[in-house]
């Protein structure tokens, strides 16, 4: 699954071509982990199953460990940046768009393997260190200001909190939600996603006194 896509413009010939060979690379070693485990999968069966050479595999990913990390960023954030064209064109408070990002994160946990969650469990510790994984985690929270920006400036969110603090307490709640899932598959997540929708309905609430 990108909450907004790395590449924002239309890429050229060259560029297409080096993502059809990424995302076969992905599609293969996603297959392979489903069907095999990812301990299990080894880098020349990746290569195999993808149909590419080794020396291919490399010149994208480092190593296993950088891919395992794209994938879970990628499982994580698909479709985000339709997502937040469509919740932005489509809902008009700042409210009920947080709501429906919400609804988005539960529609595709919804639809996560074992796998979704083991991938998903090496974003944390890989994104320091991954310059892609950062420029996505910027633009969420970019997107998550512009929309706690409007909601003040239309009236219909309180002023108590900076637009920035906000994406920021939103973005790491919901990233300790998902952490903790996958940390451990017996976590109520769904339960745990509703109360964090009525706490940020609280936090954000005009104080009608």
């Amino acid at each position: 699954m990108n909450l907004i896509e790395a590449t924002e413009d239309e890429p050229g010939r060259r560029e297409k071509r080096k993502l059809e060979v990424r995302n076969r690379i992905q599609i293969a070693a996603y297959s392979l982990f489903q069907a095999n485990g990812i301990k299990e999968t080894s880098i020349e069966q990746i290569c195999s199953e993808a149909d590419v050479a080794r020396r291919t595999f490399y010149s994208y990913y480092p190593d296993k460990q950088v891919l395992l990390s794209e994938l879970g960023r990628n499982r994580a954030f698909s479709n985000a940046r339709e997502m937040i064209r469509s919740i932005m064109s489509e809902h008009g408070t700042a409210t009920h768009r947080l709501s429906a990002i919400i609804d988005f994160i539960e529609s595709n946990l919804a639809q996560y393997t074992e796998i979704d969650r083991k991938l998903i469990l090496v974003m944390p510790a890989s994104i320091e260190g991954d310059h892609s994984m950062r420029a996505v985690s910027d633009r969420v929270q970019h997107h998550l200001s512009v929309v706690f920006r409007e909601g003040i400036a239309n009236g219909d969110l309180a002023d108590r909190f900076s637009p920035s603090i906000l994406s920021e307490m939103v973005m790491g709640t919901l990233n300790n939600i998902m952490v903790s899932w996958a940390l451990n598959p017996q976590f109520p997540i769904f339960k745990k996603l509703e109360e964090a929708r009525d706490l940020f309905n609280a936090m954000l609430a005009i104080d009608s006194n």
